[in-house]
Formats: structure tokens, sequence, C-alpha cells
């Protein structure tokens, strides 16, 4: 009977730092997309209205294992150019979360009072400044736990792109499985390694949350 040895357990949780790597770029990546989105969808402009309703509706409604797809194999051939399976999980994974954090941000920005948009108004405050400065921090202080919940949602997903050869977490438990004949042993240090990594973020995001309050 083969057993797990050192250096299978350690290969396998070196794939965290991939994991998080990939986690963090993509979550910053759609957060920085996902408030163009929001400002796009509470816009006064029905155009942009529609086009941010599209996307949302778009990405939240079709599987990310579909999404992955297209990006890393379909749009490559089709197009003509070359794209390898990180930037292939970086790009999906952004779009996607971005399609969630738009819709997080958004219900933000509607629980600010309507006041202090006809006190901006009055006082003669553009809209960028009055969405920079006035309702967007508001907005994120309000959506913080919503966000959390979307990044460690987001740090379990990202366990698709073993599917396309990243060698995260995932794959790492897959090769080691494989090599060694047994598979309960390296999944279960993956999803021992995904469980810290979630608990780690959630006692980090509770103590940023009420730091912030």
């Amino acid at each position: 009977m083969n057993l797990l040895d050192y250096s299978s357990v350690s290969y396998i949780a070196e794939g965290m730092l991939i994991t998080f790597n990939f986690t963090m770029v993509s979550f910053f990546i759609g957060l920085i997309l996902g408030a163009f989105i929001a400002l796009m969808k509470t816009s006064k402009f029905k155009v942009l209205n529609y086009i941010a309703i599209f996307y949302v509706s778009l990405f939240r409604g079709t599987p990310v294992l579909v999404q992955l797809s297209i990006v890393y194999f379909a749009l490559p051939l089709s197009l003509g150019f070359k794209i390898n399976a990180y930037q292939a999980g970086i790009i999906t994974f952004s779009l996607n979360s971005a399609a969630y954090i738009c819709e997080i941000l958004r219900m933000g920005i509607n629980s600010i009072c309507k006041g202090q948009f006809e006190a901006a108004q009055a006082l003669n405050i553009s809209y960028k400044d009055t969405m920079g400065k006035i309702v967007f921090p508001q907005a994120f202080k309000t959506s913080l736990p919503a966000l959390v919940n979307e990044f460690v949602n987001l740090l379990k997903e990202t366990a698709i792109i073993s599917f396309v050869g990243v060698y995260d977490l995932m794959k790492r438990a897959q090769v080691v499985a494989a090599e060694k004949y047994i598979y309960m042993e390296p999944l279960l240090i993956a999803a021992g390694c995904y469980y810290f990594m979630v608990v780690v973020f959630s006692s980090l995001a509770k103590y940023i949350e009420k730091r912030v309050a």
C-alpha cells in the first residue's frame, strides 16, 4: 500500500500559494470591473443600464466551467491568438466575479439615503465627486461582509482551474493521487488546505470589519 510521505504532502500544500495568488488577482480585477459595472447599472443612462444588466445576467446565468472552456479553448481557436491556462483562468474568474461584485456594490449604493444625493446636487457637487467621495466609501463599508463572502466563494471555485492544467491546490492533489494510486488522502489534504485558507481569511475579514466599524 502506498502512503503519502512528507514530500507529497508538502507538494500539495505548496499549491495554496498558487490558489491564493490566483484568487487575489482575480478578485482585485473583479472588484475594479464590478465597481464600474455597478455605476453603469445605477446610471441614469438607459443604454448603460441595459449593457450592465446583460453582462450580469450572462455571467451569473452560465456555469463557470463553461465560461472557462470558452475563454481557454474556443476563443483562441476562433480568433487566432494564444493564451495560457493561468491567463485564461484570471480572465474568466475576474469577469465572473465582477458580475457578483457589481450586484453587491449596487445594493450598497441603493442602501445610501437618497437625501445625500439631493444634498450633493444642492451644493453643486459633481456626480463623479458625489459617487467617489460620498456614496462609494459608504457603500463599500456596507458591502464589506458580502464582499468577503464573494472572496471566499471565489477561493473555493478556483479549484476549477485544475481542469485546464494549472497546478493549483486541487491539481497537485490529483497529481499525487495518480502517482501514489491513492485518492482519499490527497483529496482530504487539499480539502484541509482550502478549509484552512477560508478560516484564516474569514477571521482576518471579521477583524477588519470591526476596525472599520
